[in-house]
């Protein structure tokens, strides 16, 4: 257990109802952020220290600061959500710190303690509760990162750290939250190779989507699928998310985790959810050859992208350079809705579960 605990100071002019309200009636994604963040700071041979909560602000950083020229920096991503009774609760954090320590250990980062990492997202949504949105599709979404402060311009390991969460009031990260995506293969472009920094959540793997993702968007398309790096056949991730296939007996596969594979928490979730529904669920490598064939021949009936943002979306068409095919009639199909409705209901608190994974805030 770490003996890090966090400071409040609170800020001292809170945006008015008025302006909150405005501010949330169409918030999108990404574009709406509370009043208050979590800092904490590294030093070596301190460890770590000055944790508090306190107004979100700008951050002072040399220009010689370590993330600026060699990338050491992760992130992690986790949503708060409004309960029938008012409340708040958070969906699995302790999932989000153990991913958050594994990343710092690949990044040659000091980890963070994960018992402060949750108090932190506790302590961050009890500040901000007038932030989550009470609507359908909003919560509160959380984005703790770490990043290496230390001036300095040799190529080492920093010693100095900063941890900082912000929040975001958020709506659904799609724009059709009922409806289906269509992705696009990248056939150039990879996201991750084996012995890199696949399984770790750092800026330099979203840096790298970012040119398959144009590519993605000037084709009409909203998500990017990977292959992998070495045969350039089998299905990895999509641009943020990972990727489940349906088949006509009601099985489910997606492909195993790897060290070029970001290991999702709602792809756990889902796992779990599904099996316990008495579905079928395989870890197993898939083709891109396969996914065209299996869909052609009616024997894939479904896929869908999962992620914290995503929940789970599902795929209607798939576009490329040689070819594009449409799964089913390109609508989110029976198995897909279900495993939303199991998991959304758990988030939000509406039915019970043994995993602890829904936390109460207040």
């Amino acid at each position: 257990m770490s003996d890090l605990t966090f400071e409040t100071h609170a800020h001292p002019a809170r945006r008015t109802s008025a302006e909150r309200a405005a501010l949330m009636e169409n918030p999108g994604f990404g574009k709406v952020f509370t009043d208050h963040m979590v800092v904490a700071r590294y030093s070596a041979g301190r460890g770590w220290h000055d944790a508090r909560i306190q107004a979100r602000e700008a951050i002072p950083l040399d220009p010689a600061a370590a993330v600026l020229h060699y990338a050491q920096e992760i992130f992690e991503g986790l949503k708060a959500y409004r309960t029938a009774d008012g409340g708040a609760a958070l969906f699995r954090p302790d999932a989000n710190a153990r991913r958050f320590r594994l990343s710092a250990e690949r990044m040659a980062m000091a980890p963070f303690p994960e018992d402060s990492f949750v108090a932190a997202m506790h302590k961050l949504v009890a500040i901000d509760r007038d932030w989550i949105p009470d609507t359908a599709d909003g919560s509160l979404y959380l984005r703790p990162f770490m990043i290496a402060n230390e001036a300095f311009l040799g190529v080492k390991p920093a010693s100095e750290y900063l941890f900082i969460t912000i929040a975001s009031a958020v709506g659904s990260y799609f724009k059709d939250p009922t409806g289906t995506v269509t992705v696009w293969l990248s056939e150039h472009f990879t996201r991750a190779a084996p012995g890199g920094t696949g399984a770790a959540k750092c800026g330099g793997n979203y840096a790298a989507s970012l040119a398959a993702q144009a590519e993605a968007t000037r084709q009409g398309c909203e998500q990017v699928v990977f292959l992998d790096a070495a045969e350039r056949r089998y299905i990895e991730e999509l641009g943020g998310m990972n990727v489940f296939f349906v088949f006509e007996d009601g099985s489910l596969l997606t492909p195993p985790l790897s060290d070029s594979i970001l290991p999702g928490i709602t792809r756990d979730s889902v796992i779990t959810l599904a099996r316990e529904a008495g579905l079928t669920v395989k870890e197993e490598p898939y083709t891109i050859d396969a996914w065209r064939a299996d869909v052609r021949a009616g024997r894939l009936t479904e896929a869908f992208a999962c992620g914290t943002a995503a929940v789970i979306t599902p795929i209607g068409t798939v576009k490329g350079r040689e070819d594009n095919f449409t799964i089913g009639d390109a609508v989110a199909g029976p198995v897909a809705r279900r495993l939303r409705s199991l998991l959304v209901d758990i988030q939000r608190g509406t039915t019970q579960e043994s995993h602890g994974w829904f936390q109460k805030v207040f």
